[in-house]
């Protein structure tokens, strides 16, 4: 046998002016002769936490039955396209929380990922722990092996980074940030699309909104910078590879086209209003744009760990698109009326139905031997259960994707009551690859994320 094939490189990047487009994972970056003798390739794990505030009602989100014939819930259905994709996790509890002494959204949010409490201080004396995320990115051949260790993204700004502002019960509003480097230090979170998409593919230096839109006027997309190379390239790879070139870069253009498309009406509709460029105005467009960009740098392999915080604890967002026009944080604080609780209900089923969007794309997105949903592992769920009463037992927890092969889903995981979420993080780590003996305090595996209970 003669063989022909092409060998590029996996860390190949089209260069132009001021861009850098990494290219997804092609058959010809194997070479020839391993892709015709190998049996499976070794699959590039990924890690995502997606996290949404303000608790959910329990009645609406968990299954009564465990196994793997349980039956979908009003807040979870619009997960049926992936139901084998998916663990429906019961009795995971926060342990950095404090029941029964006061919860605060603020400690709700920063134990999330950390396990860890947090100081009491409204300055920038903040001391809390290293997060789940942050412990994947330190790690080599997860967060070290790519070109961004991590990404930070969330819809909503504000004071949560090294704020000196207060939150609740005296607490710096940075504890509301799930996300931290280490014991003092948050991550801060990216909420623009464009400064993110430049992240991935373009020049950086500079992120003024002035010089951003310098660059827009310059270049309209681009790949019109690396247009030639493409061209360059496309010749010499197989049928399969160009076909999945150019699914790519359409991709890539539709999301600068959808970011121009929201710098345009940002300025026509509302001039007074000073919105960074690149944020839309739709809440929808603005969530759809940020999972489109998560797959894209999960794709390209420029990153393999990704939180993303859909709204942060206290979120005052209102969803008249959904007939709910009082604001989220308020409207949590329900106080056992039956229509609040629907209401709440019916925002957690919208930001699922986002998820769900997000998984059913990733399983249409080849990679390596399958797709991207086989070869990451998402945690999402909130901080707290009820919100009415900061309650942060049972939390509502899903676990999502293969896992490249370690985790088996289409089932409803209930663990012993009082299951610390900390086991939850720590067999993802451990899942993951990454080297670590326990997580913030715990040893503990949860083995029915990849055995039949």
């Amino acid at each position: 046998m003669i063989v022909t094939k092409t060998v590029i490189p996996r860390r190949t990047v089209l260069r132009g002016v001021g861009t850098a487009l990494a290219l997804p994972l092609l058959d010809g970056m194997v070479p020839a002769l391993t892709a015709l003798t190998r049996t499976a390739a070794a699959p590039t794990k990924r890690l995502g936490v997606v996290v949404v505030p303000n608790g959910a009602p329990v009645e609406y989100w968990q299954p009564k039955t465990a196994g793997a014939d349980f039956e979908w819930t009003p807040s979870l259905k619009a997960l049926a396209p992936v139901r084998e994709q998916v663990l429906v996790m019961t009795n995971l509890d926060s342990v950095g929380a404090e029941p029964g002494r006061g919860t605060t959204h603020s400690q709700a949010a920063s134990a999330f990922l950390t396990g860890a409490r947090p100081r009491r201080t409204a300055g920038a004396a903040l001391e809390l722990g290293i997060s789940m995320d942050q412990v994947a990115a330190n790690a080599e051949g997860i967060g070290r092996a790519t070109q961004l260790p991590s990404l930070e993204l969330s819809l909503e700004g504000g004071d949560t980074v090294y704020g000196v502002s207060t939150c609740d019960g005296g607490f710096s509003c940075a504890y509301l940030n799930n996300s931290w480097a280490n014991r003092t230090t948050p991550m801060p979170r990216e909420t623009n699309p464009r400064i993110v998409f430049e992240r991935l593919f373009g020049d950086v230096g500079n992120t003024s909104a002035e010089a951003r839109r310098r660059r827009i006027e310059q270049q309209r997309s681009i790949l019109d910078a690396v247009k030639g190379k493409v061209g360059h390239l496309e010749t010499g790879l197989a049928p399969y590879d160009r076909r999945k070139l150019d699914e790519y870069l359409e991709a890539v253009r539709g999301i600068e086209r959808r970011i121009q498309l929201a710098e345009q009406q940002a300025d026509r509709e509302l001039p007074a209003v000073s919105s960074p460029a690149g944020i839309p105005l739709s809440y929808e467009e603005h969530a759809r744009l940020m999972f489109d960009l998560m797959i894209l740098a999960y794709q390209t392999d420029m990153t393999r760990v990704i939180s993303f915080m859909v709204g942060r604890e206290e979120s005052g967002v209102t969803y008249p698109q959904i007939g709910v026009t009082e604001p989220h944080h308020p409207l949590s604080h329900h106080r056992d009326n039956p229509e609040k609780i629907e209401k709440l209900a019916r925002i957690n089923a919208y930001h699922m139905q986002f998820f769900s969007d997000f998984l059913v794309k990733m399983q249409s997105t080849p990679d390596g031997d399958g797709t991207l949903l086989d070869n990451v592992m998402v945690m999402y769920g909130s901080a707290l259960r009820n919100s009415n009463r900061h309650t942060t037992q049972n939390l509502p927890i899903l676990v999502a994707g293969g896992g490249g092969g370690e985790i088996k889903g289409g089932r409803h995981v209930v663990c012993p009551e009082g299951t610390p979420l900390t086991d939850l993080q720590y067999t993802m780590l451990a899942k993951l690859g990454v080297p670590v003996d326990g997580f913030s305090g715990t040893k503990g595996l949860i083995h029915e994320l990849s055995e039949l209970s």
